[in-house]
């Protein structure tokens, strides 16, 4: 009769050695912190399962007035590595201390980089640096027996940015060159527009102080946009905000329908498939056409990779 009481306490021994080991491989597990949005899909798509990745900002946040939650400091105090872009694109980043490597990622593939544009990623080349300047500050963080498949990650990755740069520029092809201009509110785009060869209007940058749109500001903003070639006015968010619309109604230009994602992943998206929205806004609100079916592609090979 005894005998079934052991098998019972044999197997809850057995069990909560199984159990233990569990959670000592859990607490093992190597833990990044991401800051942006952009580097947190990138991140994540180079550990896969062999590190936590904690993402600070979410999809949709605004990293330049960014505060740190107690949450996000008890994370980084654990990290082996926090990862973020640098050129001031998150001030919060610049109190950030760690028992771990801090990377600004962004300026380390853009060391002469001189200019006040932080969102460097939106040249897909520069994106594809960043995948491997994060996989070499990887290699120490993870497991060794993870850097081969650490790096063949990398690898596939790189591929897809520079495939991801070679379609947008067949993309922007399909405009005329009087319509090769975007305009927007605030300086987001200066490095997409290096690359492909468009001029980007950041209205609010280039004409106000502060942001304030005075009208004089006003007056300068319309005259430059209605001779500029452009289509339409670009737009961060839906609704637009009042000074978007004022802008809207003194140069008669509408404002895009859908808005471009200028501060890291949208909703729901990946690096690559929010890259190609963009471009795609772009192109069609400035009369090109964009090949939808071959961004989707390239997003299936960007999601496979993990």
């Amino acid at each position: 009769m005894a005998r079934p009481a052991l098998l019972v306490k044999g197997l809850a021994v057995a069990l909560g050695v199984v159990s233990g080991c569990s959670v000592a491989a859990q607490a093992a597990q190597p833990s990044v912190v991401a800051v942006d949005g952009t580097l947190c899909d990138i991140t994540r798509t180079l550990v896969g399962a062999a590190a936590k990745v904690t993402c600070l900002i979410p999809p949709g946040g605004d990293p330049h007035g960014y505060r740190l939650k107690p949450s996000d400091r008890q994370a980084i105090a654990t990290s082996a590595a926090v990862v973020h872009i640098g050129f001031g694109l998150t001030p919060a980043a610049n109190e950030i201390t760690s028992p771990g490597s801090v990377v600004a990622v962004g300026e380390q593939v853009l060391p002469n980089y001189k200019g006040n544009d932080p969102h460097v990623w939106h040249d897909p080349a520069n994106s594809a640096a960043m995948v491997s300047a994060l996989s070499t500050a990887l290699i120490p963080v993870l497991p060794a027996s993870e850097t081969e498949a650490l790096k063949a990650r990398a690898t596939a990755a790189i591929a897809v940015f520079n495939d991801l740069g070679r379609w947008g520029a067949i993309q922007f092809e399909t405009l005329s060159q009087p319509h090769r201009v975007i305009v927007t509110d605030h300086k987001t785009y200066s490095h997409l527009a290096d690359r492909y060869g468009v001029d980007e209007i950041a209205m609010l940058d280039s004409y106000t102080t502060g942001g304030v749109l005075r009208p004089s500001s006003l007056r300068r903003i319309s005259k430059e946009i209605k001779t500029s070639g452009a289509k339409v006015i670009f737009t961060p968010s839906i609704p637009p905000n009042k000074t978007l619309r004022r802008i809207s109604k003194s140069t008669g230009l509408p404002i895009a329908p859908t808005p471009l994602f200028g501060e890291g992943t949208a909703a729901g998206e990946t690096a690559i498939s929010t890259a190609a929205i963009n471009i795609c806004t772009m192109v069609q609100g400035q009369g090109g056409t964009c090949d939808k079916a071959s961004a989707e592609a390239l997003n299936d090979r960007w999601q496979a990779i993990r």
